[in-house]
C-alpha cells in the first residue's frame, strides 16, 4: 500500500510540478539554518559565554589530578537551563584534548538513577564488555581497577535522581585520585546526604545563578550567530526570543523558540524570520516541555500519571495514592522526582504555609502558570 502511494506521488503530471512537497525554503529557495544542531540542547559550543569564572573554579579543583594527587570535589548547583551542564562538559572536553592520563566519567543520573547503570556506563568508558551476569559491587572493583591506574574525573549530573547514594561512599573511600563533580538544580539536595558520605565528600559549593538580561541576549545571538544565515532574523523579533528567555530564566527555552520560528518562517516561505514567526512559537511554548513524557524513565512516566489522576491534591495524598497503585519508592525519592517534573514544565507546584497540618505542597497537573504569561 506504502508503495503504491509512492508510486502515484511521483508520477504526477507535469501540469502539478508546481505543487512540490518538498521545495525550498525562504524567498531564496535556501533554508535559514546552517548549523542547525547549535539549537540542540546538548550541543557544546567551543565557548562557553559567562561562565568562565564557575569554569576557572572547576577547572582549579582538577589541576592536582595533573600530578597525581587527589583532586577536590564541586558541588554544582542552579536552576535548569543556566549553563551548568554544558560548562562541565566543557571542561571535559579540553581534559580529553590535554591528556590520557585522567579517565573522564560523565554519567546522566536522569538515565542511570541506580548504581548497577551507573557502573555500566562507567564499564563502557572504560572499554569493558563482559558486564553480563554480574554483580554491582563486582562491576565496582573492575572500574576501581582501572581507575586506580592512574586519575580519573566523575561527572555526575542531575546526581539527586540517583536511588542509592551509598555509591558515593564507595567512590570516596575506594577511588584514590579523582575529582567528583555533582550536578543538580537543588542547592538543598547535599543537605539531605548521610553524614557519613557528606562529611567525607568535602565538596565545594559553587552555584550558577540565573543569566541576566544582557547574558541571556549574549548566549542567544552567540547560538544565532552559530545556526543561521546572516540577515534572517528581523531585530524585534530576536529580541522577543530574548525577552521571553529571559523572563523563564531558561536559556533552552529561548532556544526552542528560535528553532520553531525559523521552522514557522520557512513553512510559509518567507525571507525573514519576524514578530509573527514568533508569535506562533508561542503558542506551540504552551504544551513546550524540555522532556516530553515518551522520553520518561518509567517509574516517573507512572507517577506523573498518578498525579494527573489526583491533580490538586497535596503532595501526602498523592504519594498515598502512588503506594496504593503499587509503587515502590520511599518518600524522600518520591519527592525529588515531583520536583523534577516540575522543572520540566510537566506539574505545577504551590506551597501552602500553614493549617491543621502545618507547610504542605498541592501538585496540579501542567501548569498553573502558563509559560506565555512569563
Amino acid at each position: 500500500m506504502l508503495n503504491n502511494r509512492c508510486t502515484n506521488y511521483l508520477n504526477l503530471p507535469a501540469a502539478l510540478d508546481s505543487m512540490a512537497f518538498f521545495g525550498g525554503t525562504g524567498s531564496s529557495g535556501e533554508s535559514f539554518f546552517r548549523n542547525p544542531i547549535g539549537l540542540d540542547y546538548d550541543y557544546q559550543p567551543k565557548l562557553v559565554k559567562y561562565r568562565e569564572n564557575e569554569m576557572k573554579q572547576i577547572a582549579a579543583a582538577m589541576r592536582p589530578l595533573f600530578q597525581k594527587r587527589s583532586g577536590r570535589n564541586v558541588f554544582v548547583y542552579g536552576p535548569s537551563g543556566v549553563g551548568k551542564t554544558v560548562a562541565v562538559r566543557n571542561l571535559l572536553q579540553e581534559l580529553e584534548q590535554e591528556t590520557d592520563d585522567i579517565a573522564l566519567f560523565y554519567i546522566n543520573c536522569w538515565k542511570n538513577d541506580t548504581t548497577f547503570k551507573i557502573l555500566l556506563e562507567m564499564c563502557s568508558v572504560i572499554g569493558y564488555k563482559f558486564t553480563q551476569n554480574k554483580r554491582g559491587d563486582e562491576l565496582f572493583d573492575i572500574v576501581k581497577k582501572d581507575i586506580n591506574k592512574k586519575s580519573a574525573v566523575i561527572v555526575l549530573d542531575e546526581v539527586d535522581k540517583i536511588d542509592d547514594v551509598d555509591f558515593l561512599y564507595n567512590v570516596i573511600e575506594e577511588v584514590f585520585n579523582k575529582s567528583l563533580i555533582l550536578i543538580t538544580n537543588h542547592k538543598g539536595w547535599v543537605a539531605e546526604l548521610d553524614t557519613r558520605i557528606k562529611s567525607r565528600l568535602t565538596a565545594e559549593i559553587l552555584e550558577f545563578r540565573p543569566y541576566n538580561l544582557t547574558e541571556t541576549r549574549g548566549v542567544l545571538q552567540q547560538r544565532m550567530e552559530f545556526v543561521f544565515a546572516p540577515g534572517v532574523w528581523e531585530d524585534t523579533a530576536f529580541e522577543s526570543v530574548v525577552q521571553k528567555s529571559f523572563g523563564m530564566q531558561d536559556i533552552r527555552s529561548g532556544l526552542y523558540l528560535m528553532k520553531e520560528a525559523a521552522n514557522t518562517a520557512e513553512e510559509r516561505n518567507s525571507g525573514k524570520i519576524t514578530a509573527a514567526d514568533f508569535a506562533a512559537a508561542m503558542k506551540k511554548l504552551e504544551e513546550f516541555s524540555i522532556k516530553n513524557t515518551d522520553e520518561l524513565e518509567d517509574e516517573t512516566r507512572f507517577i506523573l500519571n498518578i498525579i494527573k489522576k489526583n491533580s490538586g491534591k497535596k503532595i501526602g495524598e498523592i504519594y498515598e495514592a502512588y503506594k496504593e497503585a503499587g509503587g515502590s519508592m520511599v518518600y524522600k525519592t518520591f519527592q525529588r522526582r515531583v520536583t523534577k517534573l516540575e522543572d520540566d514544565h510537566f506539574i505545577a507546584t504551590e506551597k501552602v504555609v500553614g493549617g491543621s497540618e502545618g507547610s504542605t505542597t498541592m501538585i496540579k497537573f501542567g501548569q498553573e502558570k502558563k509559560l506565555t504569561e512569563f
